[in-house]
């Protein structure tokens, strides 16, 4: 959809703004129920990268199984925001030189706990919208 007030954003500027936030959400099925957990990531080399512990996460990792990925902002004042959704499978890593290249990184969970797991998404599908609300419309201005 796009009009106005909604805009599909390119994959370049998905990118971008994965890259300019820290703090995201990912998604994923546990026990056949969705569960959305805030994670802190860093975008890096074309994939979501994030620390966990022993969990929900890590088992989903190690199933390598489908997840979404969610970061968005949102201005009150000025009535707008953006939403960058990516799918695609998560991944513990492993490899010896893919691990230290990360500890290099500035990626420091905000949880508390042992992180010591790193696990990345690869992207399969990145989507993002921007949208802008004309002041003077109501929370209904759609119907």
């Amino acid at each position: 959809m796009q009009d106005d007030h909604w805009q599909e954003l390119t994959v370049a500027e998905c990118h971008r703004l994965l890259a300019g936030q820290h703090i995201g959400r990912i998604a994923m099925v546990e026990r056949g129920a969705p569960v959305i957990f805030p994670v802190t990531y860093l975008f890096h080399d074309d994939q979501i990268v994030f620390r966990t512990g022993e969990g929900t996460k890590l088992a989903a990792a190690g199933r390598q199984s489908s997840v979404a990925f969610e970061v968005d902002a949102v201005d009150e004042d000025s009535r707008t925001g953006w939403s960058v959704l990516a799918q695609g499978k998560a991944a513990e890593v492993t490899e010896p030189a893919a691990l230290a290249s990360l500890r290099s990184l500035e990626l420091t969970p905000w949880a508390p706990g042992d992180k010591r797991h790193y696990v990345r998404i690869l992207p399969t599908s990145i989507t993002g919208r921007r949208i802008s609300v004309p002041a003077g419309l109501g929370a209904n201005w759609l119907g």
